[in-house]
Order: structure tokens, then sequence, then C-alpha cells
């Protein structure tokens, strides 16, 4: 990867961050954007618009402004505008988001301007709120997928992610905009992302955005999928339009960008705004927007339906049966079994999270996983052979007795372990996925466990025993402290015997490997030998803008959802009854 190409990234990531709460945000919208008022310039009368039109019937009209109307703050070389100014804008996206997307606006749509102090306070105000048993089976998952290490906070990480360039979102519980401005008497306004978030709008007016389970990972991205695929097409289309025929207000400067940021959780976030485009004209290629319409009462059931449009793979029924001894037993969130289905997308971006980092290799090749150049900053590619035959995953938490009385989240991880199963299409499906996770333990520093069949051991970051058991098409991966403990959380896993799967045992890849090479040495797989213990690393971003949908909290009393995009900073406030993730943009 080219350092030019990293430092655009960074740049690029410009976050929008939204986080459903069953609480309204903040009060006092600014105005409606749906208000009984005209605008003072009325739009040019043609002969193919109607004589009368409505607000709510006439796709590209809203309160007096056509989508082509000029504006006067259209020759200003800066986008601070005023509450008057900036309603205008408002009125004007409305109706340029309805003549690409072919829908009107039912209801208001209030605009409300907060400043970054008071949206710092509440983002610290939410990741606070968060039980130590949600806490716990956050940094588990997150463990799982190699992503954030024994020794970081899984909250932490998931909050840099937003920094401090958050500029606005929708929020679904209050019908209501928010920009996030450093000075909200006049706030500087991207009329794209303003068009992205009134998109969000428009969509949940019509099609209920609160109304979709979001119980795991893969539900979320799945879902995104269709959702932000819909928003970036549009935004896409709009900011064309912006170049060619319509005057548009945008910022003069570039976003500052963010700092450090976990690159593993990106890319989880990222896939829906990346392949959801792709998708949605997959569904207009079939009927137009009707299709795209048609979408949302049967939406993905799956990321892999997301990354492959067209092909409908829902999750095999998984259910991981409980062989642990009395000393430990399934973790539970408010009285439910703590799991997880991270999908293809979570295991892709697991094998891709150091794809960036030149100091670590990478089970997935930075050429693999970069497409060529069609327009886009980075083009990724998340349908990789060693994740395309997913058909199914569950990861169950367990803990130790020790755990319940263990002081605080820190001491208490030490005590858990988990059981991750997965379903693959085809034998040789699980096997290209078991060559690539014995890739990914051999570059933290696994070492094989001496007289066990299929059984590693990590010291550090990443600390525990991980017993590997492929059966046909199901793979079973063990997690606990230590390798006496493995036959404990799952009776019959690190049994004595030979190692099948290590030491070129695996056939299922070629001579082609996807592994990047960190190291000039080679390990018994053909791939880099390990080079120690670093953190998550990679992702990417799409000029026509971007986001990223983070695994945030179990929440099953309410949702939570929290989204980053990048490029224009645009997001949106998606609400689900029960979710695991967070989602930006």
């Amino acid at each position: 990867m080219d350092r030019s190409r990293t430092q655009l990234l960074v740049v690029l990531l410009a976050a929008s961050l939204i986080v459903v709460l069953g609480v309204a945000a903040a009060t006092g919208g600014l105005f409606s954007a749906l208000s009984d008022g005209q605008s003072s310039l009325e739009a040019d009368d043609t002969a193919d618009r109607p004589d009368e039109p409505s607000t709510t019937e006439t796709v590209g009209y809203v309160e007096g402004y056509w989508y082509d109307d000029d504006l006067p703050v259209d020759e200003r070389d800066d986008a601070a505008l005023e509450p008057d100014e900036l309603e205008a804008v408002v009125y004007r996206s409305m109706a340029r988001v309805e003549q690409i997307r072919e829908l009107t606006f039912e209801d208001p749509v209030d605009v409300e301007v907060i400043s970054r102090e008071q949206f710092q306070e509440e983002d610290e105000d939410l990741f606070a709120d968060v039980s130590d048993e949600e806490r716990l089976h956050q940094e588990g998952v997150f463990e799982a997928l190699f992503m954030i290490d024994r020794d970081t906070a899984a909250e932490d990480e998931v909050q840099s992610l937003f920094g401090d360039a958050v500029d606005g979102y929708y929020d679904p519980a209050t019908d209501e905009i928010v920009l996030v401005s450093d000075d909200p008497d006049a706030p500087e306004t991207d009329e794209v992302t303003l068009g992205h978030e009134l998109l969000h709008a428009l969509q949940d007016q019509h099609f209920d955005l609160q109304r979709y389970d979001r119980e795991t990972i893969d539900q979320d991205a799945a879902k995104n999928g269709l959702i932000e695929g819909d928003a970036v097409w549009v935004d896409t289309e709009y900011e064309h339009r912006c170049g060619a025929e319509w005057d548009c207000v945008s910022p003069a400067g570039e976003p500052a960008g963010s700092g450090v940021m976990n690159w593993g959780l990106y890319l989880i976030v990222f896939q829906p705004y990346d392949d959801g485009p792709d998708y949605v004209d997959h569904l207009l290629e079939d009927d137009g927007w009707g299709a795209v319409d048609a979408a949302y009462d049967e939406p993905p059931a799956s990321s892999s339906e997301v990354i492959r449009p067209g092909d409908e793979r829902g999750p095999a029924d998984i259910e991981v049966e409980d062989r642990s001894n009395d000393e430990w037993r399934q973790f539970e969130v408010d009285g439910e079994v703590a799991t997880e289905t991270v999908g293809e997308v979570g295991m892709v971006s697991m094998f891709a999270a150091d794809v960036l980092d030149p100091d670590r290799p990478s089970v997935i090749d930075e050429d693999a996983f970069f497409e060529g150049d069609d327009g886009r900053v980075a083009n990724i590619d998340y349908d990789q052979p060693y994740t395309d035959g997913w058909a199914g995953d569950e990861l169950v938490t367990y803990v130790h007795d020790d755990a319940l009385e263990a002081d605080g989240t820190d001491e208490a991880v030490d005590h858990t372990a988990y059981v991750w199963e997965s379903e693959w299409v085809s034998d040789d499906d699980a096997a290209q996925f078991l060559e690539g996770y014995v890739h990914l333990l051999e570059y933290y520093d696994a070492e094989p466990v001496d007289e066990r069949q299929d059984t590693y051991e990590i010291d550090d970051g990443f600390p525990g025993a991980y017993a590997l058991e492929a059966d046909d098409e199901t793979v079973t991966i063990v997690r606990a402290p230590s390798v006496d403990a493995l036959d404990d959380v799952n009776e019959g896993a690190g049994p004595e015997g030979e190692d099948l799967l290590g030491n070129g045992a695996l056939d299922a890849g070629d001579d082609d490997s996807t592994a990047n090479e960190g190291s000039d040495d080679t390990d018994a797989l053909g791939g880099p030998a390990g080079t120690g213990l670093g953190s998550v690393a990679l992702a990417a971003v799409v000029v026509f803008g971007t986001g990223v949908v983070v695994l945030l909290v179990r929440d099953r009393r309410r949702a939570r959802v929290a989204f980053v995009s990048s490029s224009r900073r645009k997001c949106s406030r998606h609400e689900s009854s029960s979710t695991t993730i967070g989602t930006l943009g």
C-alpha cells in the first residue's frame, strides 16, 4: 500500500457519528424543513411543471423551491450559513433528493444545529452507558476477531473511530437531522452531506428504518447494505449533478481527518458503503426504483448477499451445543445467552485487518484486497476465497465461576472463553477458511501444542489456547485460558493426537498464496512467518463517501447503533429493536 493512499484514507475519515438511544437527542430544532412559509425565491414555471405544485405530491418541489432553483448562497465562497439561508438550502436539497430518488417527503424533517462540545458530551455519555455484562461480551467478540487485544479497552477503540470530525446525523427516533458545528450560529454546510442525511429521513418516512432486527454484526451489515447503499447511490448522483448541472453549497476546505484508529473495526463498518451501491445497482437493473423500494420489505439476510448481489444466501441456523463442565457456563446478557454472528463481513475483515500495516503480515494480500482503479480511492474486494463459502456462524461467550468474583471487566475477561462454530457451502470452503485462520494464528505468534491435535497457544496480546476442528462443512474453534481448560469449556476440544490442519496438511489452497509478504521468511504453510503482535490496521474509503459499522454493544433493552462516515462526513441514525453493532454514516 503506497503512503499517499494510506494518508488519504485517514484524511477521508472525517466521521459523522450516530448512536441510537431510546431517548430523544437534544431538543430545540432550528426549524422544520416542511413549514407553512414560502421561500423568497419562487421557482420558474415551465411547461412540464404543474401550475400548483405540492410539497407532498410533486417530485422535485418542496415549499416553494424546485430542485434546479438558484440561491444567493451559491455565489458565496464560504458555506457558513445564517438560519434563513440554511432553511433555503435544506428545502432545495430535499427537492433534489426527491428528483434523484423519485419519492416525495411525507412529513416535516427538523434540522437542528448543536455545538461540537454538546455533541462530545452526549457521545461520552453513550459510551459510559454500557453494563458490565455488555462490556465483557464486547471485549470477547473483538478479541475473537483479533481486532482488540487483551490490554486494550474495546470502548476506547470504538470511540477513537469517531474523533472530532462528526458533522451530522439523522435520528429516526426524533425525525430530525442534527448538524454538529464548531460555530452553531453560522454552520458550514456541505449540501451533498445534507442530501445524504435527508435521504435517510426519506427512507424512514417510507420504509421505517427502526423496524429491522440488528442483533448481530452480520444482520447489521446486511440491512445497511440496502440502507446505506441506497443513500450512497443517491449522494453519488447528487455530487455528480453538482458538478455538471446544479450549483451546490460546499465547504471550502477538506475534512481534517481523524487520528490513529482501529482499521479492523473500520473495515466491518465500511463494507455496506463499499458494496451497498453495487447491490442497489443490481436492484435497479431489475425494476428501477420500484425494486429498491420493494427490497425494504425483504432486505438482505446476510452480508454475503450484499458482497455478491444476486447471491441469496441466508445464514444457516446454528445453535452451539453447551458441552461445558460445572465450572464453566454460557455467558448471559439480560437473561439471554451472549451470542454473535460475525458473518462473511466480520471474517474477511479479520483476515484483512493488517493489510495496510507495513510492519505486519496480512492473511489477505494487498493486491487481492484492493481492486483496480475505477474512480474510487480504494475499491475493496470483500469477496475473498478464504471466506466466500460462508453459510453461517455463531460465536458463544463462556465464563468461569471465577469471573463472577472478578474485580471489574479487565480481570473478568481473563476468565472467559468462546466456542465459534461456522458452516460452509462445501468442505473445500471450510478448509479454505481454516487455512486462513491457521495463518492468522501463526502471525500472532501462536505455537502448536505438542501431542495435541490442531491446538495452538498464544502468550501475549490474544492469550490462550485455541483448538480447531473440521467436520466436513462445519468448523469449530474453541478458545480457553489454557490448554487444560479447552476440554472444560467444550468437551473433547484439543484432544491428544497429531496436528491435522497445520504443517502443509491443508489442501484447499493453491500455490498463489494471498498472504501479505511481511517477512522474507516463510512458515510451513507457505506464508510469511509471524512477526509479533501489533495493533490492527486496515481499511479504505470511497471518494463518493463511506462509512463504518462497528460492533458496539449488545443491548436487548434498547438499540444503540453508531455510524461513522467519511469523505463527506455524513451519517444516519438507524434504530433497531436489538443490536450489537454500531453503524456510521
